[in-house]
């Protein structure tokens, strides 16, 4: 029996407009195609892509969801009462995070961003197990828990690791010769695009240097295998940011009081609130109306991405940015930054892809069809 290795390359933000830009993986490429990513952000996008199902299946969206009475966060509202001066700075929220973490169990990833202190104890965190191990998810099944039942031997890169350390921990498992499938996570051009855009030397350079790397590690693999399927996949594009809107003072002009007569949670390309008094959603939807930069996300629309929930955990109504747009200041983050994503993934930089050694010859639309593709490597 022939020795195979399937090998699926991740690389975070890496859409389809990026890999037209820059290309990849000349003289190894034969087939490539465009993938539908899900509505929202990372947080709803990877577990489509390890469950091979979409948000309202697998019940992993938004990191943040309305929970007052399940919130991890209850004592963090005597914190709202020490200087922002301080406690607002980036690196402060990330050792808080990190601690915090640390003392709840928390294996999945865990940040609080800058949502204000006073307003985290409405909120339940849900990435509080680390879904690329099985069992991670919360609903459903990923590849790594079919890998198991199979009994099919695999190795998945740690995300908390640095490039350098998951291509060296891959090179590793290669050259033991013992995996029959490797997913190879890449996530560090997400970051550089959020930091300078898509357009900026250091996205050109870093892809090149991806492009290097991968290159290594195929040569590599076809020396200890009789036969390498190689993948590259990402799980959305990027867009650049061309403005923003401060969009926090016009609901809090409203008069109605956060907590008392609505919640909110402001991400940086969309706004989710829930209602608590009678008029609170009449007024809101008022002052979202008369936006010119966004639009109501209706529940028959969030139905059709698949990400609507009965319970409307994840927000009662929601506001999404135009591409390009951000809202500035957010819970995400205080600054506006060069380049995001997370709008609507009709967007053309919103898509994902898909690229591979050899013809695709399954149908592949979208994200989700992803794990039906590494089944099929896989022989079973």
């Amino acid at each position: 029996m022939k020795k195979k290795l399937t090998l699926f390359t991740f690389i975070d933000a890496f859409g389809w407009e990026i890999y037209q830009r820059y290309g990849f993986l000349e003289g190894i490429i034969q087939d490539a195609h465009p993938l539908q990513t899900t509505f929202g952000f990372s947080s709803g996008a990877d577990p489509s892509i390890l469950t091979g199902r979409f948000p309202d299946e697998h019940t992993h969206w938004s990191c943040f969801n309305y929970n007052p009475e399940a919130s991890p966060f209850k004592a963090f509202k005597y914190l709202a009462l020490l200087p922002s001066s301080i406690f607002d700075r980036g690196r402060v929220r990330h050792w808080l995070s990190k601690a915090m973490a640390k003392v709840y169990g928390y294996t999945g990833y865990f940040e609080m961003y800058s949502v204000p202190f006073a307003h985290l104890p409405y909120f339940d965190y849900l990435e509080k197990r680390d879904y690329f191990v099985p069992g991670g998810i919360l609903a459903t099944d990923t590849i790594f828990d079919w890998c198991v039942d199979k009994k099919i031997p695999y190795y998945c890169s740690n995300w908390r690791h640095s490039e350098q350390e998951i291509l060296a921990s891959n090179r590793h498992e290669i050259e033991k010769g013992e995996s029959r499938f490797n997913y190879v996570y890449l996530p560090r051009l997400d970051g550089i695009m959020h930091q300078h855009g898509t357009k900026h030397p250091a996205v050109k350079k870093h892809i090149a240097w991806l492009d290097q790397q991968i290159r290594s590690l195929y040569e590599l693999a076809q020396g200890q295998y009789d036969e390498v399927a190689l993948y590259i996949i990402s799980d959305h594009g990027m867009k650049d940011v061309t403005g923003d809107i401060d969009l926090i003072p016009s609901i809090k002009a409203t008069g109605l009081e956060y907590g008392k007569d609505y919640v909110a949670m402001y991400d940086s390309t969309m706004a989710r609130f829930w209602f608590i008094t009678l008029n609170a959603e009449t007024i809101i939807r008022k002052v979202l109306e008369e936006q010119d930069h966004g639009t109501i996300v209706e529940d028959d629309e969030l139905k059709q991405m698949h990400v609507y929930f009965d319970d409307h955990r994840f927000g009662e109504l929601m506001f999404l940015m135009e591409p390009g747009m951000l809202i500035t200041p957010c819970y995400m983050g205080l600054k506006s930054i060069p380049g995001m994503h997370g709008y609507h993934p009709g967007d053309k930089d919103s898509y994902a892809m898909i690229a591979a050694n050899k013809p695709i010859k399954a149908k592949v639309e979208s994200i989700t069809d992803i794990r039906g593709i590494i089944e099929y490597e896989l022989g079973i």
